[in-house]
C-alpha cells in the first residue's frame, strides 16, 4: 500500500492517464455490446388458427323457450281499490289471484285497513300473478315505530298460499336545514322534510321557544332525523320516518341545540340540550303537536253569549280529529260529557294540578287511567258550545286557573345522571359534525 502511495505521489500523470484509458474501455465495450441486441422486426412469427366449437343455436333457443321472464311492479293500495283493480295497475291479469285476494282471510287483508300499504307483484309475461310481497305497519301498537308486517302469497301450480310475519324496521339517517319566511311547516315543506319530524322539532324547543307567538321571518333550523325503510324500501306510512335525532334552532338571534338521548340504566329517553339538562319538562307548552292559537288567557268577546269575559284557557284552532294529547303525567279524573264542554277530559296531575280538554269529537281515555305526558287521550271536535272545531284547554292549581304557557315554561326540567354523561358527550360531539354539514345544505333534506 506505500509502495502504490508513492508511485502515485512520484507519477501523478501517468496515474490519471491510466484511470482514463481504463475508463475509456468500458464505455467502448459498452458502446460495441448495445448493438448486439436482435432488432424486433427480424423476429420469426407465427399465426395460429384453432376451431373453437359453435354452440347448437337450437339448443340455446330451447333454452330461452324455457326462462320464464318476471314482471315486477310495486304499488301502493288505494281506498278505492278492488282486488281487480290493484292486480291490473301492477300489470297482471290473473282472475284466480284476483279471487284468492277476495276470499282468503289472509290475501284479505291486502286491501282490508287502511290504504297505503306497500305492494311488490311479480307476474310471468302472461300476465299471472307469481308472487305477492305486501308492507304495512305492525299489528301491535307498541311495535309500529320499529317492526312492520310482511305479508307474502305465492303460487304453487293452481293453488295460492300465503303467510305472514313481523320483521324489524331499518333506519337511515336524514340531515335538512332551512330558513323560515312565513311558518314553520311551509319551511320544513320547502326543504322536504315530513311533517312528523316537523311536529317533533316543534316539540323539541317548546320550552325554549314559543312557536305560536316567538317564531320570526329569517330564523334558521338545522336537523338530523331518522327515515325508516321495510326490506330496503322506504316506508310510505305514517311519513316514513322515525325520531328527530338532533337539531339547532336559531330564533330572533339566540341559537338552541338538542340530541335525542336514551338513558340505558332506566330505558327512559328524552330531549336534552348539549349542556346535559333535560328539554323535557313536567309539563309540555301544547296540548298539541302544532296549531294555532284563536284565543289566549285574556278577556275576550264571547261569540255565543256575546259578552266581554275574561277567558280562562287557551283554545287551538285545527281540524276535527286532529291527535290531543296529556301534557302532563297523571290520572284521568273525568272522561265523558259536561254541558258547554261537551266532551271534556279532565287529569289529575301532582302537586294538586289540573288540565281540562274540552270540545273534542272522541275521547280516548277511561276515568281512573294513568296516563303519561304525550299520550292520547282524544280529537279535536266542536261539541257543546262550540262555533268551529277547536280545543279548550285550561290548567287548575287547586282553585286557580293559570296561563297554560307559563305554567309549561316554569315547570321544573330533568337534569341527566352523573353516570350517563360520558357517553351523551360522546353522542353530542358525533351529531355536532352531522349538524355542521346540515347547515350547508339550507331548503334541502337528503340521507348521508
Amino acid at each position: 500500500m506505500k509502495s502504490a502511495e508513492a508511485f502515485a505521489a512520484r507519477h501523478p500523470r501517468a496515474l490519471t492517464a491510466s484511470v482514463v484509458g481504463i475508463l475509456s474501455g468500458f464505455a467502448v465495450t459498452a458502446f460495441g455490446i448495445a448493438p448486439l441486441a436482435p432488432d424486433a422486426a427480424e423476429l420469426p412469427r407465427r399465426t395460429l388458427v384453432e376451431a373453437l366449437p359453435t354452440p347448437d343455436i337450437a339448443a340455446q333457443l330451447d333454452e330461452l323457450s324455457a326462462h320464464a321472464i318476471g314482471l315486477t311492479r310495486a304499488e301502493a293500495t288505494r281506498s278505492s281499490d278492488t282486488p281487480d283493480s290493484l292486480l291490473r295497475r301492477a300489470g297482471a291479469f290473473d282472475p284466480a289471484a284476483a279471487a284468492f285476494l277476495r276470499t282468503d282471510p289472509l290475501g284479505r287483508r291486502v286491501l282490508q285497513g287502511r290504504a297505503g300499504k306497500m305492494v311488490h307483484l311479480t307476474a310471468d309475461a302472461a300476465g299471472q300473478v307469481q308472487k305477492i310481497v305486501v308492507r304495512f305497519p305492525a299489528e301491535k301498537v307498541e311495535q309500529q315505530g320499529t317492526h312492520f308486517t310482511r305479508l307474502t302469497i305465492e303460487r304453487d301450480g293452481a293453488h295460492f298460499s300465503a303467510r305472514t310475519e313481523t320483521a324489524p324496521l331499518q333506519t337511515q339517517v336524514a340531515l335538512g336545514s332551512g330558513t323560515i319566511r312565513s311558518s314553520l311547516f311551509a319551511a320544513t315543506d320547502d326543504a322536504n322534510i315530513p311533517d312528523a319530524i316537523a311536529s317533533q322539532m316543534a316539540d323539541m324547543f317548546s320550552g325554549d321557544i314559543d312557536f305560536h307567538r316567538e317564531l320570526r321571518k329569517g330564523d334558521r333550523f338545522s336537523i338530523v332525523y331518522e327515515t325508516l325503510t321495510a326490506d330496503g324500501e322506504p316506508v310510505t306510512w305514517d311519513g316514513g320516518v322515525g325520531r328527530l335525532v338532533a337539531g339547532e334552532f336559531t330564533n330572533n338571534g339566540r341559537t338552541y341545540s338538542a340530541v335525542w338521548f336514551k338513558d340505558q340504566a332506566t330505558g327512559k329517553s328524552s330531549f336534552y340540550g348539549f349542556d346535559g339538562q333535560s328539554k323535557r319538562r313536567a309539563f309540555l307548552a301544547s296540548p298539541m303537536e302544532f296549531s294555532r292559537i284563536t284565543s289566549g288567557f285574556a278577556m275576550r268577546f264571547h261569540p255565543i253569549l256575546n259578552t266581554w269575559r275574561q277567558h280562562n284557557g287557551v283554545d287551538y284552532g285545527a281540524p276535527t280529529g286532529t291527535a290531543v294529547r296529556s301534557v302532563g303525567d297523571g290520572t284521568v279524573e273525568m272522561a265523558g260529557w259536561q254541558s258547554g264542554f261537551g266532551n271534556v277530559v279532565k287529569i289529575r296531575h301532582g302537586g294538586d294540578r289540573e288540565t281540562v280538554y274540552a270540545h273534542l269529537s272522541k275521547i280516548d281515555v277511561k276515568k281512573g287511567q294513568r296516563i303519561e305526558q304525550g299520550q292520547r287521550v282524544g280529537a279535536v271536535g266542536m261539541t257543546g258550545w262550540a262555533t268551529g272545531p277547536h280545543l279548550h284547554f285550561e290548567f287548575h292549581a287547586g282553585s286557580r286557573l293559570m296561563d297554560p304557557r307559563t305554567i309549561a315554561r316554569a315547570s321544573e326540567a330533568v337534569t341527566l345522571p352523573n353516570y350517563a354523561k360520558a357517553q351523551f358527550q360522546q353522542i353530542v360531539a358525533s351529531v355536532k359534525t352531522q349538524l355542521s354539514v346540515a347547515e350547508t345544505m339550507d331548503g334541502v333534506s337528503a340521507a348521508e
